[in-house]
């Protein structure tokens, strides 16, 4: 390999430690930014395939509306599972086997005939290789190979997510109205089987396989658990649950996902639509929020390296709070200058929670921290579905979504409550040493 001279060169030799003029924690970074920016792809490739999938085979909306919600759902709850499978395999075999997942649930969709195979492919594998590769990927990662700029490296590889839907949907919607749906499915099992000989190559378990420390880490060989995966998952939910930081954590993520995908990311074209702004120029503004995404997130990230992240959680849940109470007022037939102020702020600030809260499942649950932002983030996963069905109810009871965002509005403010109430717990003490798992000295 490529560094293997610079990673020897990082060894102890003659009782002195020369440090590599590459440390391999940015290859490993990389790697796994480009894996993520496959699955993000992956995972809204349905969206694109929807009308195609209804016009060929007669399947109402609905229905292919489900397969899309079991993919979303298991997105979410595959995560701690994920986590606890790296911590018992590593993290190469089991992103390369979620790839693997998602190559297989793409493919034999060109050969379905009927909707509950398209919830097998789409609903089930693809759900399952995806939901191995969100952002409890990211947490196990940025654990195990950074010390230093762990915030930015987090923030940067949550981008990931939002770099992916900005490639790949219009990509492959191209492709769609040019070659067909099954084109377009097999592109994506190419891509992912493409991607699989990079994860086996370059990335690795943790620093010392390669005889490194982490990035400004000390070396450290963790234990591998004992027990399966899914009793490590569930044993670290069980402990978890048992603290109010978890809790807490968990309730402004669940928020987090009400307010972005649950509410804007679903029914922000309808609203529009709603004022006379026509679909195509909403569809532009919410595209643009995902620009904005990028920058945001790894601004927060390096913040999150320097700020105390309940402080940032409490700003960054105030400030998205007040932006959903002004834009009733803001939507209208065109996208005036009110309009694409909010798309920036509420674009910088989309996301911008991923890396404060990983990082404070890290320092309130140490070596289980990744396994435990999976059950945060699959409380953000719920708060997403039950936000986008709630605002749709919402729409059709009064007509409009003026109390949608109100609610959106006032829950955010709740979140950054909640956020600031972790100050409460900022001592800790251990619980479950075999897990490295912390909860607050007063609980």
């Amino acid at each position: 390999m490529a560094y293997w001279p610079l990673v020897r060169a990082g060894r102890r030799t003659q009782n002195r430690t020369v440090k590599p003029r590459f440390h391999p924690a940015w290859a490993v970074a990389a790697v796994a930014f480009v894996a993520l920016i496959g699955a993000a792809g992956f995972r809204s490739t349905p969206s694109v395939m929807l009308q195609p999938l209804h016009e060929e085979f007669g399947w109402s909306l609905g229905t292919v509306s489900a397969a899309v919600s079991v993919n979303l759902l298991l997105y979410g709850l595959t995560a701690p599972f994920a986590a606890a499978l790296m911590a018992r395999f590593g993290i190469r075999r089991v992103a390369a086997a979620a790839l693997a997942l998602v190559a297989l649930g793409s493919g034999l969709t060109v050969w379905m005939n009927s909707s509950w195979q398209l919830m097998l492919c789409w609903g089930v594998l693809v759900g399952l290789g995806t939901g191995s590769l969100a952002l409890g990927f990211v947490a196990t990662i940025t654990g195990r190979w950074f010390v230093r700029h762990r915030g930015l490296v987090t923030g940067v590889l949550t981008a990931g997510g939002a770099t992916g839907n900005l490639i790949f949907l219009p990509l492959l919607s191209r492709i769609t109205e040019a070659n067909g749906w099954r084109t377009a499915a097999l592109t994506v099992t190419v891509v992912a089987l493409t991607v699989v000989p990079l994860i086996l190559w370059r990335l690795r378990d943790h620093p010392a396989d390669l005889g490194v420390t982490a990035l400004g880490g000390v070396t450290e060989v963790p234990a591998k658990p004992a027990g399966g995966a899914a009793r490590l998952a569930l044993g670290a939910l069980r402990d978890a649950a048992r603290t109010r930081a978890f809790w807490l954590l968990a309730g402004g993520f669940a928020i987090c996902g009400a307010t972005t995908n649950g509410l804007v990311g679903t029914h922000f074209i309808p609203a529009a639509h709603d004022h006379g702004m026509p679909a195509t120029t909403a569809a532009g503004l919410l595209a643009l929020v995902g620009v904005f995404d990028v920058v945001g997130t790894i601004a927060s990230g390096a913040l999150t390296d320097r700020v105390d992240s309940r402080i940032l959680l409490g700003a960054y849940y105030a400030l998205r709070g007040l932006s959903l109470l002004v834009l009733p007022s803001l939507l209208a037939a065109v996208a005036h200058p009110g309009m694409l102020v909010f798309i920036l702020f509420y674009g910088l600030d989309w996301v911008a929670t991923v890396p404060p809260t990983v990082t404070l499942c890290r320092e309130y649950f140490g070596a289980a921290g990744p396994v435990v932002f999976g059950w945060v983030f699959a409380s953000h996963q719920i708060g997403a579905a039950v936000a986008a069905t709630a605002a749709g109810l919402v729409r059709d009871q009064l007509g409009e979504y003026t109390w949608a965002w109100y609610g959106a509005g006032a829950l955010a403010l709740l979140a950054s409550l909640l956020s600031l109430m972790l100050f409460a717990g900022k001592h800790l003490k251990p619980v479950a040493p075999g897990l490295g798992l912390a909860v607050p000295a007063d609980a």
